[in-house]
C-alpha cells in the first residue's frame, strides 16, 4: 500500500483572507523538505490538540448544566414563564457557550496557522 498526500491547489481561507506572503510553489517546496514535513506534522498535531481541548471543555460545561440543578436546591422546580428553569438553561443558556467555544477555536486555529507560516517562511 502506498501513501498518497492530497493537497489543495489553493491556500486555506485564513491564508487567502490575510494575503499569503509566500508564493504557492515555495510553500510546497518547504513542505517537501524534512524540516517542512516536521512543521506540517506539528501544525496538524496542534490543530488536533486544539480541537480536542475545545470539544472537551464544551462537553464538560454541557455536562455541568444539569448538575447546577442538582446542587442548587429548589432550582429544578423553578419555572420562568411557565417553562422549567432546566429547560431554559439547556435551551437558551447553551448558545453563548457554543459561540464562545467557536470564537476560541477559530482565533486559536488562526494563530496556529500564522505560527506555521512564520516558521515555514524562515526556511
Amino acid at each position: 500500500m502506498t501513501r498518497v498526500r492530497v493537497t489543495a491547489p489553493h491556500a486555506s481561507p485564513l491564508t487567502q483572507a490575510r494575503g499569503a506572503s509566500k508564493p504557492l510553489e515555495s510553500r510546497e517546496a518547504a513542505q517537501e523538505s524534512d524540516v517542512g514535513q516536521v512543521f506540517v506534522r506539528s501544525l496538524i498535531r496542534s490543530q488536533l490538540r486544539l480541537a480536542l481541548v475545545v470539544a472537551g471543555g464544551f462537553l464538560l460545561i454541557l455536562a455541568a448544566f444539569p448538575l447546577i440543578l442538582v446542587v442548587v436546591p429548589g432550582l429544578a422546580d423553578a419555572r420562568i414563564g411557565g417553562i422549567p428553569f432546566g429547560w431554559l438553561l439547556l435551551g437558551a443558556g447553551i448558545y453563548p457557550v457554543i459561540g464562545l467555544s467557536a470564537w476560541l477555536y477559530v482565533r486559536t486555529a488562526a494563530r496556529n496557522e500564522a505560527r506555521y507560516r512564520d516558521l515555514a517562511g524562515e526556511q
